[in-house]
């Protein structure tokens, strides 16, 4: 569905016509103006009129219909087509979430698509209507400002993740917590949020680095203002900043899986010292006891009036004696 359509003239927002057609003519004809719509998770009926109206290249279209896209910038004739991933956390269920926002940029029109509950859009779209200055500058300045908060939210959310690894790892490295049995299947489901992190994050490099102008052939992007450059260099910098970010998150994860893994083995193997020393110290008395419950006739000290009490001062003298040699090596 459409959510907000607005004309923009001078940076201000104006009252235009409803038809579509009409507000784009409208908007190209004043000059310094254009025309910004927004939808929601529109259907392919919904979104038919708005391709329509303004040429949008149905290849483009597609991907903004059935979503689940990556970051991508794609130039066609009559339009910009780009993708980014915006990403929420819940820091109470560990969980990571993503949704999406399809940006198509033409001479005097932005249409965004909105996938999902965690957008920046409302609060990009008051923002600039409270900033005319910036606002001015046109479809330019609305890519700008989109892509400029979803890379500030992902920094949030990097933050937010290295607070909860930090607490992750207290616990897997403190005297008790570590022995859980869920611990590793917590720092598993970490690793997994932290890899859908950056696949949110990771491919919008090679975007921004052509819209910054940076990139190896260095050809200008179409409908997009090359004075903006500096602007989403500083945008791709903070992104470089993100991604390593999360590189370093995933190598951390990563070492405190292994470093649980060999702490159970450790624990795994002082438990089966702990077994083998009480079998040998119960092995003495059985032993004792087998040998006398053989019934012979001629055995030592069998038919002597103290052979009972003797032989079980023997087994406690010699559980005694096996007690302090492995307690002495760490066995007990």
């Amino acid at each position: 569905m459409i959510v907000d359509c607005a004309i923009y003239h001078h940076g201000r927002r104006t009252e235009g016509p409803e038809d579509l057609s009409d507000a784009l003519d409208l908007a190209r004809a004043e000059g310094d103006a254009f025309i910004w719509i927004g939808l929601y998770e529109p259907t392919e009926q919904e979104f038919d009129l708005v391709t329509e109206e303004f040429g949008l290249h149905p290849l483009a279209v597609e991907d903004a219909l059935k979503a689940h896209q990556r970051p991508k910038l794609e130039m066609y004739d009559d339009s910009l087509f780009v993708v980014l991933k915006p990403v929420a956390y819940e820091a109470e269920s560990d969980v990571v979430t993503t949704g999406e926002v399809m940006v198509f940029i033409g001479d005097a029109f932005v249409v965004t698509v909105r996938h999902g509950e965690c957008s920046p859009l409302a609060q990009v779209r008051r923002r600039l209507e409270e900033d005319p200055e910036m606002l001015r500058h046109g479809p330019t300045a609305v890519l700008y400002s989109i892509a400029d908060a979803t890379v500030d939210h992902y920094l949030e959310v990097a933050t937010e993740l290295q607070t909860d690894l930090e607490g992750l790892e207290a616990e897997v490295f403190s005297p008790n917590g570590g022995g859980s049995r869920h611990t590793a299947s917590r720092i598993y489901t970490f690793k997994r949020q932290i890899l859908e992190f950056r696949r949110a994050t990771v491919p919008l490099t090679v975007p921004l680095t052509r819209l910054s102008g940076s990139g190896a052939a260095d050809t200008p992007v179409p409908f997009v203002n090359e004075k903006a450059q500096p602007f989403f260099r500083d945008v791709n910098d903070h992104l470089a900043r993100v991604n390593e970010s999360v590189e370093g998150l995933d190598r951390l994860v990563s070492d405190i899986l292994a470093a649980h893994l060999a702490q159970m083995s450790v624990r795994q193997n002082d438990d089966m010292r702990k077994i083998s020393a009480w079998a040998a110290m119960a092995a003495v008395p059985t032993m004792i006891a087998g040998i006398y419950g053989m019934n012979f006739d001629h055995m030592p000290e069998l038919h002597w009036l103290w052979s009972y009490p003797v032989v079980i001062l023997a087994m406690v003298a010699l559980e005694f004696l096996l007690y302090h040699l492995f307690k002495r090596r760490g066995w007990l």
